[in-house]
């Protein structure tokens, strides 16, 4: 088993690391733009091999996608973070070229790898990598409502006093501050509705903090985060390649699911060997579908502004 992480900064890193901690694959390729960095990088990790006692092998490259041949996973992370006075507008036109540009070269060499991105704006940023490279929409998945849910059990955790493991809880919709709806309706305790423990006034900070979650973070450190959203990319890894058929909540294509078409948001999905396998429907009521087709019209607005590049 081959895995890629295309760039190598925090998140990247973050989840080469975990890859190889779990030993999802035979042979890690970290590539970055930067001369030398991804090289670095992976030389660092191999040093760690001796202590943790893993035994895959990780392989740093500046930019030779030849490295990157025969991968079964490819990981995304590349492109750079909204700065103060970038418009949505700029941030998307720089990313988009970033993607594409990857999308193109890995498939060159791999043309069966399942790609995953985490670059942002991440559903616009999967859309278009499903739309620019014609590959089957199965593998093709956006990462980031693992991240919200994994965020929304943390949350939830912090006011129930209990273990993260023991929660059962999702956030659909965009990955964004103003597009994700974390579905505390349906939030479980070892099976038991969260509801039952919590005042109306606990739900909605619980649902309010998920939402603002990364924001929250970058205030507190100055960057954006990377050890959740790197983990989160190494557990949708792992669950491709171990076929794990695990029920995640990714960005994918919906062709007429939860209402919606010619789009990729976040909804629960099977992920299993293939990429996404299936797309599980969860009963919404009014106010969840009116807040899921909210979501919907926000990214499909970012979309269009693929149209204009």
């Amino acid at each position: 088993m081959k895995i890629t992480v295309v760039g190598a900064g925090a998140v990247g890193a973050t989840c080469a690391d975990n890859i190889a901690r779990k030993e999802l694959a035979t042979e890690l390729v970290l590539l970055d733009i930067k001369e030398g960095f991804a090289e670095g990088k992976a030389q660092d990790m191999m040093q760690t091999a001796a202590l943790l006692g893993f035994d895959t092998r990780i392989t740093g490259s500046t930019n030779d996608y030849a490295k990157t041949a025969n991968s079964d996973v490819v990981i995304i992370t590349s492109g750079i973070p909204r700065k103060p006075g970038m418009t949505r507008e700029e941030l998307i036109g720089t990313n988009a070229g970033i993607v594409k540009t990857v999308c193109e070269n890995i498939l060159k060499h791999s043309p069966n790898a399942i790609i995953v991105v985490i670059s942002n704006p991440m559903d616009t940023m999967t859309y278009l990598a499903l739309t620019s490279t014609g590959i089957p929409k199965n593998r093709i998945i956006g990462m980031g409502g693992i991240l919200d849910s994994s965020r929304f059990k943390y949350q939830l955790s912090q006011h129930l006093a209990c273990s993260p493991a023991d929660l059962n809880a999702i956030v659909v919709g965009g990955h964004g501050d103003t597009t994700m709806i974390p579905l505390i309706r349906h939030a479980t305790w070892n099976s038991v509705p969260v509801s039952k423990y919590l005042s109306a006034e606990q739900q909605t900070q619980i649902v309010n903090d998920t939402m603002v979650g990364g924001a929250t973070l970058t205030k507190l450190i100055g960057t954006s985060a990377w050890y959740a959203p790197g983990a989160a990319g190494a557990a949708l890894a792992e669950a491709i390649v171990r076929d794990e058929k695990k029920l995640f909540t990714c960005c994918v294509s919906l062709e007429g699911e939860y209402g919606q078409k010619d789009i990729c948001l976040g909804v629960p999905v099977v992920i299993g060997r293939n990429g996404w396998e299936k797309i599980v429907d969860i009963d919404l009521n009014d106010e969840e579908k009116a807040a899921f087709n909210k979501s919907a019209d926000a990214v499909r607005a970012m979309n269009e502004v693929l149209k204009t590049l």
